[in-house]
């Protein structure tokens, strides 16, 4: 017991400092952040107390009221947070990348599958809906990165479905913010086994993360793909 509460008492500041964090990472980007998750804790817990107050149990509401406000508080400031982080990472390569790897629920995930010496990247999702191909960088060479990777894909899953998506903000691409909900949308139609078997066909094509390790989330600026894998990916 004495070893499980140590092990509690060590992981309480370290959440209480991830918090910390969030909140200050989330005052950069939303400076009205502080008067907001303490307006919205205070007004839920006035709610609830003069409910209290008009149905003669103030304390019991009180309680309640507190622990409302408390998950109320939490939900906003989580949804702002979130707000804040696509908001500094839109328009950064790598961008989509980060946001694929947190998706999940039945999602396999291969990040640069595709890449260009100008950093234009496709990134692959394989899930229920079948194969996701997401580009970030310059539309209209995104676009042909995509098209060859399709072709390249057709060889060994012909009889699965390919969506593309272009992370963005121009017409007819998807904003940052909304790649998860979208991808998350796309109809079902290969069971659990099925991901799984289309999912090892296209590793075993080979991809350009089986050649050079990349660091996971947003790219550093300026740097560079080995020449002969650019221009392989580019064509």
């Amino acid at each position: 017991m004495a070893r499980k509460d140590t092990a509690q008492d060590s992981e309480n500041p370290g959440r209480l400092k991830q918090i910390g964090l969030t909140y200050k990472m989330t005052r950069r980007a939303d400076r009205w952040i502080g008067w907001v998750i303490s307006g919205v804790g205070l007004g839920t817990f006035a709610v609830v107390l003069g409910i209290g107050f008009l149905i003669g149990h103030p304390i019991y509401l009180g309680i309640l009221g507190f622990l409302v406000a408390l998950l109320t508080t939490a939900i906003v400031f989580g949804r702002r947070a979130e707000r804040a982080a696509f908001s500094q990472m839109e328009g950064q390569a790598g961008a989509a990348a980060a946001v694929l790897e947190n998706v999940r629920r039945g999602i396999v995930f291969t990040p640069a599958v595709a890449v260009n010496k100008s950093q234009d990247v496709v990134h692959r999702a394989v899930g229920k809906c079948g194969v996701v191909l997401v580009g970030e960088g310059n539309p209209n060479r995104v676009k042909g990165l995509i098209a060859a990777e399709k072709r390249r894909m057709n060889r060994v899953v012909s009889d699965v479905p390919v969506h593309d998506v272009i992370v963005g903000k121009g017409e007819g691409q998807v904003e940052l913010k909304k790649l998860r909900s979208t991808i998350l949308k796309f109809p079902r139609v290969l069971a659990g086994p099925r991901v799984t078997e289309v999912n090892d066909r296209l590793r075993a094509m080979g991809d350009l993360m089986s050649n050079m390790p990349l660091p996971k989330g947003p790219m550093p600026k300026g740097m560079r793909m080995p020449k002969g894998n650019a221009q392989r990916r580019g064509r």
